[in-house]
């Protein structure tokens, strides 16, 4: 018989204002609504406690980052124990001088770091220069248990690559939970806007069906220029889309978020679904892991063909 189980994930879509200490705060109350509306497994957006800094190259920077364990997860440890609820947290972490990560903490129901991931794919785009503070992660693909269920967690741009959520789906991770920000270029939002969000909820909702699991997107929303210690980047900024969703394990939404207001959707997981959606599509039992070594490349190119001997015509 499939596992008859079922349990409750909040999804926090929030604003970011230039006060880190009060996004904190924020979270802490978004949390306390999700664990209300009965969430047992809260995740918050990626790098909550700030605008989004790397919108420029700036050494001062560097100071909004911390260790882990310190102080962010000591404070979010305690109120993970006394709601009795696991907390998914992306922060940046300071893990030597000048080596910083863009990591992920879960928090379990007993108020203990059950997880610690560092992201794996780090993007270098126009507004989006995390390359310049984050080095790529080293801890590998994980999924960790809680006290409802094993989930495993990636970190925004880890979302285009289906690499990533297999192997986290192959280690038994129940749910994948995105924490991200990713939004729109406000010049490009009239022209792509559409087709580029409709991209990012596909790439995910295929990571849903191909592995027969839950997928979690978790942005956050509003126009944001980097507001942070006392000064912003240059230009127009980014507004991130919002959007946040869960898809079940055939790509239905369970639930999503609007483009413009923070939100605590919660969503349900039901371990009955995956059996029955895996038993039906038995993608992971029809994989030829005998044929895969290739992948580990990172370019096939092509092997020239036979010469012909007629010669050019």
């Amino acid at each position: 018989m499939p596992p008859n189980r079922k349990y409750n994930v909040g999804l926090v879509q929030m604003c970011m204002g230039p006060d880190p200490e009060a996004n904190f705060a924020a979270a802490v109350r978004h949390i306390r609504q999700a664990a209300r509306l009965g969430a047992s497994i809260v995740c918050l957006p990626e790098l909550f406690r700030a605008q989004y800094f790397c919108q420029r190259e700036d050494l001062r920077l560097f100071d909004l980052a911390e260790p882990i364990p310190g102080p962010s997860t000591t404070k979010l440890a305690e109120v993970a124990h006394q709601l009795r609820v696991t907390i998914i947290a992306s922060l940046f972490e300071r893990r030597a001088p000048g080596l910083y990560h863009n990591t992920a903490v879960t928090l379990n129901a007993a108020g203990e770091i059950a997880g610690v991931y560092r992201k794996m794919h780090i993007p270098d785009d126009p507004l989006y220069y995390e390359k310049y503070y984050f080095a790529p992660g080293d801890l590998g693909f994980q999924a960790v248990d809680t006290e409802v269920g094993r989930v495993g967690t990636l970190v925004c741009w880890d979302q285009w690559y289906p690499e990533g959520a297999r192997l986290t789906a192959l280690k038994g991770a129940e749910v994948l939970f995105y924490p991200t920000a990713i939004g729109w270029h406000p010049a490009e939002k009239e022209e792509h806007g559409k087709a580029q969000y409709d991209a990012w909820q596909t790439i995910q909702r295929a990571h849903a069906i191909a592995n027969g699991v839950y997928v979690a997107g978790v942005n956050r929303v509003g126009r944001e220029q980097g507001d942070v210690l006392g000064n912003r980047a240059a230009g127009p900024g980014l507004e991130f889309w919002g959007g946040s969703f869960l898809a079940d394990p055939f790509g239905r939404i369970v639930a999503m978020a609007s483009h413009e207001t923070e939100e605590i959707l919660v969503g349900e997981v039901d371990l009955a679904l995956l059996e029955e959606t895996r038993r039906n599509w038995p993608f992971l039992r029809d994989r030829r892991i005998d044929a895969y070594a290739p992948i580990a490349s990172r370019f096939l190119d092509a092997a020239p063909g036979p010469l012909s001997r007629e010669g050019p015509k």
